[in-house]
C-alpha cells in the first residue's frame, strides 16, 4: 500500500518540475509543458526537452505505447454512429435502419424517420428533413448540392458522403482528397475508408503501416 503511495507521490513531483533542470512551476513562476507522447513528464523549455531526450527516450516510447493500447482497447460507451439527434437512442450499426440527411448531415434512426413521414402524410405537408426541416431534395443532383454545402462548411460527415460518391463513380483522387480531410477532422468512418485506400492501392501506393494506423484510429473513434 505504501509502495503505491510513494509511486504516486513521485509521479506527482515529476509533473510539478522540469524533468531536465528541476525548475518548478510554483517556485520559479514558469509554465511547464507536458511531453505530448507519454504525458508523464514536463519541461520548462524546448532546450530542456532536447537535452533530456536521450535519458527519456526509452521510457517515453514504452509509456506512449501503453497509453495507445489503453485507448485502442478501451470499451467505448457507444458506437461511432452516436445517437439519433431526435430521440437520443443509439443509432443501429445496421445502416439500413437509419438515414443520413444531406441537408444537415444528421443520421436519423428508422423510427424517427418513419414518424416524420406519417406526420407529413397526415398533415398534408411538403417533405422536409425530420431534424432541420429543410425541404427534401427532389433529385440526386440537388442532394449532391446539399452535401457540397456541408463540405464547404467543413463538415466531416458530408466529406465522407462526397468521398463515397466520387469513389463509386471512379473519381478515386477526389474521393481520397475528401476522406483524407475528414479523417484529419477526426471522423472514424473516414479513417476506415482511408485504410481501404491503402489496402487496395487506389490512387495511392499500398501501405500496410498506414492501413493499420487508420484502422486503429477508426477503432479508437
Amino acid at each position: 500500500m505504501s509502495t503505491n503511495s510513494e509511486e504516486e507521490a513521485t509521479d506527482m513531483m515529476m509533473m510539478m518540475c522540469c524533468a531536465s533542470c528541476g525548475s518548478t512551476a510554483q517556485v520559479d513562476d514558469i509554465i511547464l509543458k507536458t511531453c505530448t507522447a507519454c504525458k508523464s513528464v514536463r519541461y520548462c523549455s524546448i532546450k530542456c526537452q532536447k537535452e533530456h531526450r536521450s535519458q527519456h527516450k526509452r521510457a517515453c516510447k514504452k509509456r506512449a505505447a501503453e497509453l495507445h493500447d489503453e485507448i485502442l482497447f478501451k470499451q467505448p460507451e457507444s458506437s461511432h454512429e452516436g445517437d439519433c439527434p431526435i430521440c437520443f437512442l443509439p443509432i443501429s450499426l445496421d445502416n439500413k435502419k437509419s438515414t443520413i440527411k444531406s441537408c444537415c448531415s444528421k443520421t436519423i434512426c428508422e423510427g424517427c424517420y418513419h414518424s416524420n413521414e406519417e406526420r407529413m402524410f397526415e398533415e398534408s405537408l411538403e417533405p422536409t428533413c425530420p431534424f432541420c426541416r429543410h425541404p427534401a431534395p427532389e433529385s440526386e443532383e440537388e442532394e449532391g448540392k446539399n452535401i457540397m454545402k456541408r463540405v464547404k462548411a467543413n463538415d466531416p460527415v458530408a466529406m465522407v458522403q462526397m468521398s463515397l460518391r466520387r469513389y463509386f463513380s471512379g473519381g478515386y483522387d477526389d474521393a481520397f482528397r475528401y476522406v483524407n480531410k475528414a479523417a484529419a477532422l477526426g471522423d472514424a468512418r473516414a479513417h476506415f475508408l482511408l485504410a481501404r485506400f491503402y489496402h487496395e492501392g487506389k490512387c495511392v501506393e499500398k501501405d500496410g503501416k498506414k492501413e493499420l494506423y487508420h484502422l486503429e484510429q477508426a477503432a479508437i473513434g
